[in-house]
């Protein structure tokens, strides 16, 4: 299947993983409710400001029920999309065959509220070949860049990727591409974190948290 739903399971986890955004413990550690006070509190929720997600099937569903939690809007951002584009391997013959992805008028049917860019059309928003490795890691560089110019106008940003795209962009985000030698490997709904200043040190908090799910719907 070119763009695949999510499962029963992936619906449930991204259920588990919105209400988590909204009400959980961060591991963050803020100033205490009395003046001058120096004790410190856990944070709860993670006071996103921003929702983004691809417009892939699976990325559009999971950002619903984080949507409903959170009263956000989600804006899709194409190039976070999963490495490779929308395509099929046919095989010996046709091999990879590149594919449209849904149309603009499509994911407005399902998602009315949700923002959509230009590149989101009637035609779809892929029509090409099956990208490449090289072109891949341009676009997570593309999408890195964006990400530190954001920091000086956005406060907590939430993105709503793929595994194999959020290695890349991490290894673009700490100057490891190609990094071949190098995978961070992400679990469905795991939560990653990074901290970012223009001009200033990258920082990683975190790296594919899963604590939000039982141990039993760990995928």
């Amino acid at each position: 299947m070119v763009d695949p739903p999510i499962t029963e399971l992936g619906q449930r986890q991204a259920e588990i993983l919105a209400q988590h955004l909204a009400t959980g413990a961060t591991q963050d550690l803020v100033p205490g409710a009395a003046p001058g006070s120096a004790r410190a509190v856990e944070r709860m929720g993670y006071g996103i400001t921003s929702l983004y997600c691809s417009p892939m099937l699976r990325s559009l569903q999971t950002a619903h029920p984080i949507q409903e939690a959170l009263g956000l809007i989600p804006k899709v951002w194409v190039d976070i999309h999963e490495r490779g584009g929308m395509f099929l391997d046919h095989g010996e013959g046709r091999g990879s065959v590149g594919y449209p992805g849904m149309t603009r008028s499509e994911i407005l049917a399902k998602y009315p509220d949700y923002q959509l860019p230009p590149g989101v059309t009637e035609e779809g928003w892929w029509n090409r070949d099956r990208e490449d490795p090289p072109t891949a890691g341009g676009r997570a560089i593309r999408v890195a860049e964006d990400l530190v110019a954001m920091s000086d106008v956005e406060d907590r940003v939430a993105i709503i990727s793929h595994g194999t795209f959020i290695n890349i962009l991490f290894k673009a985000l700490l100057d490891q591409l190609p990094g071949n030698h190098i995978y961070y490997r992400h679990n469905n709904t795991g939560i990653s974190r990074i901290s970012i200043r223009k001009g200033s040190t990258t920082e990683v908090l975190s790296l594919n948290r899963v604590d939000h799910l039982p141990s039993g719907m760990v995928s």
